[in-house]
């Protein structure tokens, strides 16, 4: 069921769909964003959900000398004409990002959201949009199943968090658009400083957390929402498409 929400209230919403990633664990020459499900590239069918969504406008963050590549072979040729940039990524997924988010040229919220996904629905959309604009900040993730040990250095078990209180994190990440430019521009300042001490940066949730002190909300997102990481996750995830 499609959660509707209401068109009187809707506010300008942008997408940045990262494309950069190089896929090394997938041990193929393609790109896994590039790989094939059901005849058509990965990043297609993010894409496709969020062209036909409430979304604006989208910008796609590709890697370095792909960007033609994208616009003929992609979104071109399926009619993405809610992509409005194409740009190069960065580095690392954040450097991406900050990439991403300085393209738009102004909006209310953002969607954050990485192009592997391929089985994001308009449902999970639906339910960011209506969180993000009640809390400004919200992830997408889903509840653990398993029970999850913390493991010391040593790799022995050092404490078993409540499941309950344990979510696996997936994208979109939406937020206002002026919190989580903010909370990129504090990071690219504090990179270095970030880095010597030994902080990863892993997620835009972590992002805001970190620098800005504005609490992330979370919201239901779907186990079939998977990312592609391994050669398997194109089955599951074309099982789940098709």
């Amino acid at each position: 069921m499609v959660i509707k929400t209401d068109r009187k209230e809707k506010q300008c919403t942008a997408a940045v769909i990262l494309a950069a990633g190089s896929g090394k664990r997938m041990g193929s020459n393609t790109k896994k964003q590039y790989m094939l499900i059901a005849e058509k590239p990965v990043v297609y069918y993010s894409l496709k959900t969020f062209q036909e969504s409430f979304v604006d406008e989208i910008v796609l963050v590709v890697s370095p000398g792909d960007a033609g590549y994208c616009k003929k072979e992609i979104v071109d040729k399926h009619g993405f004409d809610k992509v409005r940039h194409i740009v190069e990524g960065g580095r690392e997924r954040y450097h991406s990002v900050a990439i991403g988010l300085d393209s738009i040229p102004s909006c209310d919220f953002v969607f954050i959201h990485d192009g592997a996904r391929p089985v994001v629905t308009q449902d999970i959309l639906e339910r960011a949009y209506i969180c993000v604009k009640k809390y400004g900040a919200c992830v997408v993730g889903m509840p653990v199943k398993d029970t999850i040990k913390i493991a010391d250095t040593e790799g022995n078990i050092a404490s078993t968090p409540d499941r309950k209180l344990v979510w696996m994190i997936q994208t979109p990440q939406v937020f206002s658009l002026s919190l989580i430019r903010e909370a990129y521009h504090t990071l690219l300042q504090k990179e270095q400083e970030l880095l010597k001490a030994g902080i990863s940066i892993t997620d835009d949730a972590m992002v805001v957390e970190t620098l800005t002190g504005h609490l992330v909300k979370l919201v239901e997102g779907s186990y079939e929402n998977i990312k592609i990481t391994t050669p398997e996750d194109i089955q599951i995830a074309e099982n789940f498409l098709t």
